[in-house]
């Protein structure tokens, strides 16, 4: 059985969450299988490119709508500092790795897996701050 919480924002939050994640998922793969059956050019392929881009976009409106609709401030505050500490470690990540580019000749960063750094960083984030407020 799913345990949804009591707080109506953050059930709404949670169901926003799963549809963006989802359409995401889901148009990646869409979008990956078209490019290898049909290989696409010109406009088509910019645009069917970008799909993806844009359930990260809904996911960015869905943490907005939360932050506005959720009455405690408390949760509000802890959501912004799990987005702050994802963000934070895709910043020092991907400077860091453009700077061996640079200087040490690695291997390119694709900046697909960008979105994904993020959730990791976040989630990372969330027991250390769990304990900080304990």
């Amino acid at each position: 059985m799913i345990c949804m919480p009591k707080n109506p924002a953050v059930r709404r939050f949670y169901l926003r969450v799963a549809a963006t994640t989802s359409a995401n998922i889901a148009l990646n793969i869409l979008v990956a299988l078209y490019f290898y059956k049909f290989r696409p050019h010109g406009p088509a392929a910019y645009v069917l490119a970008i799909l993806p881009a844009v359930a990260i976009l809904w996911f960015i409106v869905a943490i907005g709508q939360y932050l506005v609709e959720d009455k405690d401030e408390f949760q509000r505050n802890l959501m912004v500092q799990v987005l702050l500490w994802g963000l934070g470690g895709v910043l020092v990540l991907t400077s860091a790795w453009g700077s061996l580019e640079t200087f040490a000749h690695i291997r390119h960063f694709n900046p697909t897996y960008t979105y994904t750094l993020f959730w990791i960083f976040a989630g990372i984030s969330v027991p250390f701050l769990n304990r900080r407020y304990r």
